[in-house]
């Protein structure tokens, strides 16, 4: 998701402020670790200004850029076969609430 943003603000900047109203329910501390992870890949830039307190600016590298075609792809198939997954997700869950399967 983090990549979806960033993709949003291309070719610009978002600050992790901005990234963390972007994307509700995710703690601050799984949007950091995520995108120390992405800088790490090589996928997202991360820029520091030497305020107080810096502000961190993130954005997507050439190679982030690249992940735009395939990405979109996957959330076309995960959209087409929602309803199997759900199907699936409920079976199972039904499976789990009872382990003996009815016995």
């Amino acid at each position: 998701m983090a990549v979806k943003v960033l993709a949003e603000a291309v070719p610009g900047e978002v600050r992790f402020a901005e990234l963390r109203r972007r994307m509700p329910g995710v703690s601050q501390k799984m949007l950091s670790v995520t995108l120390h992870s992405l800088v790490r890949d090589g996928l997202v830039a991360r820029r520091v200004e030497p305020t107080v307190p810096p502000r961190v600016h993130y954005r997507l590298t050439e190679l982030g850029l690249s992940l735009e075609v395939p990405l979109a792809a996957l959330r076309d198939w995960a959209e087409q076969h929602m309803a199997e997954i759900d199907r699936a997700n409920a079976g199972n869950d039904d499976t789990q609430a009872d382990p003996l399967g009815g016995q």
